[in-house]
């Protein structure tokens, strides 16, 4: 959803659009500032990430990591969207904060996605 996170991690933005996912939430996950997508009697609100490449996949794909599943969605409005969810036993009742997300910890996050970026991108990784 950030552009900063995408550039970090791809070197690049992709195209973004506003989508959403009904009967889904943007859940908090213990002990982590980022969200999981997880069922919920709701409308999750995101963004669409369009033009991505083998490349892309495969950095999105680590950093993802296995916590996540990559499922295909329909979207509001028509089509379909591949995206990560996790196991409902992974998530908190809570939802969680795009806006204090951004307001409290994405210089850090950025960071942190900077350092993982290093690494997975040093020979032999």
């Amino acid at each position: 959803m950030f552009p900063e996170v995408l550039r970090t991690l791809l070197d690049r933005v992709p195209a973004l659009a506003p989508a959403a996912v009904d009967g889904w939430r943007a859940a908090a996950l213990p002990g982590q500032v980022y969200p999981a997508l997880a069922t919920a009697d709701s409308r999750a609100d995101g963004v669409l990430l369009s033009g991505i490449s083998v490349r892309d996949w495969h950095i999105l794909d680590a950093y993802e990591d296995d916590l996540y599943d990559l499922v295909r969605l329909p979207l509001v409005g028509g089509g379909h969207a591949w995206t990560y969810v996790a196991p409902q036993a992974a998530v908190l009742d809570e939802n969680w904060s795009a806006e204090a997300f951004a307001e409290r910890q994405l210089t850090e996050y950025v960071a942190a996605c900077r350092a993982w970026r290093a690494d997975f991108a040093a020979p032999g990784s």
